[in-house]
């Protein structure tokens, strides 16, 4: 049995299976990020569900894990050396399990690094200014009567998708014809963008060809589907 006992979040949301590894996450785009991961990869995980709502990510014990006060976050009870491990940061998480597992990150050199500055554009650009545009456009930035802020978002939002477009240009996914993290880090946020912030019509998602039909095909993959109702709400 592993002792968990050393991370004060286990006492908040305890471990009903603690040889497994930990998930603490809620189903934003950031958060499914890592449930779709593990879902992919098909390793052995506990959900626990963050209530935002509630502000839990500021409790002390979850603050214990991320300091930062974001979902997502693990603990993976039998990390390097077999030692537990704690992590926060999605990005961080996605290339932690494709390590660990061997999936979804390819093993050449330059074929990797290429996966990972993916991942990175994800993290600084596309959920930062997506979340701006979703701020602004659908939630207390919308009454905001200065509409600048928005017109910015909605460009930024635009010329992103331009890249994303551009790059799958005789690609099914964004490293080619192989699934990858770089795929998994964005696919939440593309599909949020359309559906949770109502934008489809303001960024003309429906001008493009091939973002669209990448959405598809990924939305169809089983783990994605899984995954993206993980973790349940109680």
């Amino acid at each position: 049995m592993v002792d968990m006992s050393s991370f004060p979040i286990t006492k908040r949301w305890p471990a009903k299976h603690p040889d497994r590894l930990q998930l603490y996450s809620t189903a934003t785009p950031n958060g499914v990020k890592v449930s779709i991961m593990l879902e992919e990869i098909g390793v052995a995980y506990e959900a626990h569900y963050i209530d935002l709502g509630a502000n839990e990510t500021w409790t002390p014990e979850f603050l214990s894990l991320n300091p930062n006060g974001k979902i997502p976050a693990i603990i993976d009870p039998d990390g390097p050396g077999g030692k537990p491990l704690p992590l926060f940061e999605s990005g961080a998480i996605l290339i932690y399990l494709a390590e660990k597992s061997g999936k979804l990150l390819p093993a050449d050199a330059v074929l990797r690094y290429q996966t990972i500055q993916w991942v990175f554009f994800q993290m600084g650009h596309i959920g930062p200014m997506f979340g701006q545009l979703g701020f602004f456009h659908k939630f207390a930035g919308r009454e905001f009567e200065d509409k600048r802020p928005l017109k910015r978002y909605v460009d930024e939002t635009k010329r992103l998708l331009g890249v994303i477009e551009a790059r799958l240009d005789g690609r099914d996914w964004i490293m080619g014809g192989d699934y990858t993290i770089a795929d998994i880090a964005m696919l939440g946020w593309v599909r949020n963008l359309i559906g949770f912030y109502e934008a489809r019509d303001l960024v003309d998602f429906d001008a493009l060809k091939r973002v669209p039909a990448w959405l598809e095909r990924g939305l169809a993959r089983p783990a994605v589907q899984r995954g993206l109702a993980i973790p349940s709400r109680p």
